[in-house]
């Protein structure tokens, strides 16, 4: 099954830059957004695909390809409403395997969505100076325990 032009249609997926990382250890995969250009590319860690297989494997580039939509149609991507949406069709989840643990947890008190911090930024030091940017909610910090 070709899931980008069975559930994504207008998404032109051959124009998608496609990228091997040998160094991603923090998630599985990533992609990114050149609004300049509209240019999306996905990155995926080789270091997952070694770990566990193309069946495995394969929900994180389904995931990918939720948030290269996300861009193509809106702009922005994020793990909300919009993504969720998407994830029991494509049998993905809604956040890609880590391969190091964080040492901080952003955490939503509205919707309870997650951040992993692997440094002590500025969201770590002074979280009641930001909010969700899924739903605008307070959010916390967590120490991250193994």
């Amino acid at each position: 099954m070709d899931v980008a032009v069975e559930y994504f249609p207008d998404l032109p997926v051959e124009a998608i830059e496609w990228e091997v990382s040998h160094r991603r250890q923090r998630s599985a995969g990533a992609t990114k957004y050149d609004p300049a250009n509209g240019e999306i590319t996905i990155s995926l860690a080789w270091a997952a695909f070694e770990q566990h297989g193309w069946e495995q494997f394969s929900s994180t580039v389904r995931h990918e390809l939720i948030h290269a939509w996300q861009y193509h149609e809106f702009g922005e991507a994020d793990h909300g409403r919009t993504f969720e949406r998407w994830t029991d069709a494509l049998d993905t989840t809604r956040f890609c395997e880590r391969f190091k643990s964080p040492n901080w947890w952003v955490i939503c008190e509205e919707c309870g969505g997650r951040l992993a911090r692997y440094q002590r930024s500025k969201v770590v030091k002074h979280p009641e100076q930001y909010s969700c940017g899924d739903c605008g909610g307070s959010l916390r910090v967590e120490e991250a325990t193994e």
